[in-house]
């Protein structure tokens, strides 16, 4: 009964005119640029932050929630029709997709890629709606020595979890910390690395790390990129699969639904590992594996859901926990602190029109994904056409625009043009942007909660340990690092021996 009365609410917070209008624009450009491939919504929420400030919190969260799940939807397309992933987490859509389209299948591929994403985005939301609130509630009763050891374990699975090494990827997170920390100490007003400069007495603004990690660094490693599309010829037609298709499709739907909102819950897994792992689920029981590669429906449907049941639960430990499971999760994290308000449970008992709001809004989103891209497929293919050297010019100008209006600084300018210096480092090094904004997010709160901890039990580090819940966090977070380690130790060994 008490779900209903907040489901009720967040209908007459979502199909208010204007958040209706938010939605619409944001799963609108959320295909958009998932059609694109190289523009993620990583580099557009990060143009879009500053515009949050003049939005009302439900409607800011709203629109770069589509965004976001858009986006997720909006690669199978290029995926199916060019061979070319708009987003990673596609890139597996491409190895059957494609191959269905070059024999005149294109249509129920992306019907298919249609139906598995709404199926899995409307499961996923109704997963938030109902493990959100309990879990909010147990989250309520976290101390300090709990909050410190989650956002630990957090930072810890999200560099373990990355492309690349365990070093690498701690790395990152312990730079995005430092970062972070940068600025005038809370309990004792000393100023802390920000080398005499008075422009980060209040440290580095969330929005200026962001587009310049994001936005800038993307344009510079973009610069010098040819690409050459050739988009599939041929019109696409039937887009109505047969009944052969969806007997085929419904069991890799719903296990591709499963495997995504499994991992999507956990802190950096991304959406592309759901995928990856649906994929390889639909080969592991196909009576025929070598079917696959060649235009198994199964290698479209199942992760396409597990694609999107990933981007859906992302918003379950960012929303219930103010834990960000991705890069993209953290921006949102960032958005919700522009508008003044703390993320963590507390958002469900103070804020629940922004909650509730949130949540109907994902509904009536994947609706409008299909009514929006269906019909729409000829404009989006069409749209691969354009020159990247004609959008980047245009993500620049709106970034840098969008960054000088937050503070009116151009010194901000300055350090946006940094930090998308440093993101080109990081890239060019091999090195996952992810765990740095997850540092640079969590990094004060993880050093705020420890603190708290540590005068809560005089000092007494064994606090972390006796708590159970907090030991538990610690127990997984070690367990990742072990998992990490040994192979890598395994693969040296090996090494050694065959050079031996």
């Amino acid at each position: 009964m008490e779900l209903l009365q907040h489901l009720s609410l967040g209908f007459s917070v979502a199909l208010s005119p204007m958040n209706l209008l938010y939605c619409f624009a944001g799963v609108l450009l959320g295909t958009f640029i998932g059609v694109l491939p190289g523009v993620g919504p990583l580099v557009t929420i990060s143009v879009l932050l500053p515009l949050t400030y003049g939005l009302p919190p439900e409607g800011a969260m709203i629109m770069l929630a589509g965004i976001y799940y858009g986006a997720a939807y909006g690669g199978s397309t290029t995926a199916i029709l060019v061979n070319l992933p708009g987003e990673s987490s596609s890139a597996v859509t491409c190895i059957d997709g494609y191959q269905m389209a070059r024999q005149g299948r294109a249509g129920p591929a992306l019907a298919i890629a249609a139906i598995g994403s709404v199926v899995a985005g409307c499961v996923g939301t109704v997963l938030i709606a109902l493990i959100g609130p309990p879990l909010g509630e147990v989250a309520l009763k976290f101390g300090a020595a709990e909050y410190c050891s989650l956002m630990l374990m957090a930072l810890i699975s999200a560099s373990a979890l990355v492309r690349g090494s365990l070093v690498k990827g701690m790395g990152m997170a312990f730079c995005g910390a430092i970062f972070g920390l940068a600025g005038t100490d809370v309990n004792s007003g000393i100023d802390r690395f920000t080398f005499g400069m008075n422009g980060l007495a209040e440290g580095f603004d969330f929005v200026v790390v962001a587009s310049g990690l994001f936005a800038f660094s993307e344009i510079i490693a973009n610069l010098g990129v040819t690409q050459h599309r050739e988009v599939l010829p041929g019109q696409v037609k039937n887009l109505m699969p047969s009944r052969e298709d969806l007997k085929a499709s419904w069991k890799p739907i719903l296990r591709g639904t499963g495997i995504g909102a499994i991992l999507g819950v956990l802190p950096g897994t991304g959406q592309t590992i759901a995928s990856f792992a649906s994929y390889a689920v639909e080969r592991k029981l196909a009576a025929d594996p070598s079917r696959f590669g060649k235009g198994a429906i199964e290698g479209v449907a199942g992760p396409e859901s597990a694609n999107n049941a990933a981007a859906q639960t992302h918003f379950i430990p960012t929303l219930t926990l103010g834990i960000p499971s991705s890069a993209t999760m953290a921006l949102l994290l960032g958005a919700l602190m522009i508008q003044g308000i703390t993320p963590g449970p507390q958002v469900m008992t103070q804020h629940p029109q922004l909650f509730w709001g949130l949540v109907a809004s994902m509904w009536i989103g994947n609706v409008l994904l299909v009514i929006l891209n269906l019909p729409l497929v000829g404009v989006w293919v069409t749209l691969l056409k354009v020159p990247y050297r004609w959008l980047y010019p245009l993500i620049l100008v709106f970034s840098c625009i969008g960054i000088y209006t937050v503070n009116m600084s151009s010194t901000d300018v300055a350090f946006a043009a940094l930090f998308g210096l440093i993101g080109y480092i990081f890239l060019k090094l091999d090195c996952e942007p992810a765990p740095f904004i997850l540092g640079f997010l969590l990094g004060p709160m993880l050093e705020e909660n420890f603190r708290r901890a540590m005068l809560q039990s005089h000092g007494d580090l064994s606090v972390f340990v006796t708590a159970p819940l907090s030991a538990i966090f610690l127990a997984v977070a070690f367990a990742l690092m072990v998992m990490m380690i040994f192979p890598m130790i395994r693969k040296r060994k090996d090494q050694a021996v065959t050079e031996g």
